[in-house]
């Protein structure tokens, strides 16, 4: 069986989600485009809930679905101001993330693709320039 066969979470296991989002959120710490999306108390728990997601998103335990019940990610994030620049910072912490944590091809390939699309479509804000 190749690493293309496995789920992204059978080809990287759970250590490098834990990686990847800590790698994310202490960026997102000092960030001042999204730092101000997230109350004072809230990064942490913010950093287990994408971990929880990501890791079933990509094959891993249904453990955020039995929490917290459907991902629902548009609606979850209308309540914060997201625009073209907001999206891009965060694809830039991510891909940072991504390569702190040495995730690599295929299953980088794969969360990547995830990220730009998801990314995207959070986006509810437009900036007309």
């Amino acid at each position: 069986m190749s690493d293309s066969d496995l789920s992204v979470y059978e080809q990287i296991g759970p250590e490098a989600f834990e990686r990847l989002i800590d790698g994310f959120y202490r960026r997102v710490a000092t960030d001042p485009v999204l730092r101000p999306m997230y109350p004072d108390d809230e990064l942490d728990a913010a950093a287990r809930r994408l971990r929880l997601f990501l890791i079933q998103l990509f094959g891993g335990p249904a453990t955020y679905s039995d929490e917290r019940g459907h991902p629902r990610l548009r609606a979850r994030h209308l309540p914060f101001r997201i625009d073209q620049a907001a999206r891009d910072v965060w694809m830039q912490h991510m891909q940072a993330a991504l390569d702190e944590a040495e995730i690599a091809d295929p299953a980088r390939g794969a969360m990547l693709a995830y990220f730009e699309r998801a990314a995207t479509g959070m986006i509810n804000t437009y900036n007309p320039d």
